[in-house]
């Protein structure tokens, strides 16, 4: 798990220091967040691979976070790590984007195999969409004009800004 770089937003403060030292022994580069604003001011300065949001905050709650950041990052993976869940909650969060849903207290070892999971999913699509590029480059190289090609790939590019 060298060098993937979790956010975690909890607005319980011990809980937070807490699983960000548990996480960063485990060589995570973590960055925590106290409340949602917090959240997505970090994520906006710093790209991060996953997420791991509490549901329940005062002001900007994990629902509104987990859809700002999928919103705004394409291909970050959000975890909910929860005390206050329930059926429909998972639900609504999994239609947002979540990529899963935990109950708090967590056990250490489900949380550690749901981020893999989470970030082997987060590189499957970076894979994927990078090959989508890669294939479209290559249309337009074949049978076009270094001019057409250099248009072509400008727009491309204005795709992902």
């Amino acid at each position: 798990m060298a060098n993937i770089k979790l956010l975690i937003v909890d607005d319980e403060v011990k809980f937070l220091e807490s699983i960000a030292r548990r996480l960063e022994m485990r060589d995570f580069d973590v960055t925590t967040a106290a409340n949602g604003a917090e959240a997505v001011k970090a994520a906006r300065a710093a790209g991060f691979d996953l997420a791991l949001l509490d549901l329940k905050m005062p002001g900007m709650d994990g629902k509104q976070v987990l859809e700002l950041l999928k919103k705004e990052h394409k291909y970050l993976e959000v975890i909910i790590l929860t005390g206050h869940g329930s059926v429909d909650s998972a639900v609504e969060c999994t239609k947002l984007g979540a990529f899963g849903y935990l109950p708090k207290p967590y056990e250490l070892e489900e949380l550690l195999a749901v981020l893999q999971q989470a970030y082997e999913a987060r590189m499957k699509k970076k894979f994927e969409s990078n090959q989508a590029k890669l294939d479209e480059i290559t249309r337009l190289a074949i049978g076009s004009s270094p001019l057409g090609i250099m248009r072509e790939l400008a727009k491309l590019d204005d795709k992902e800004k």
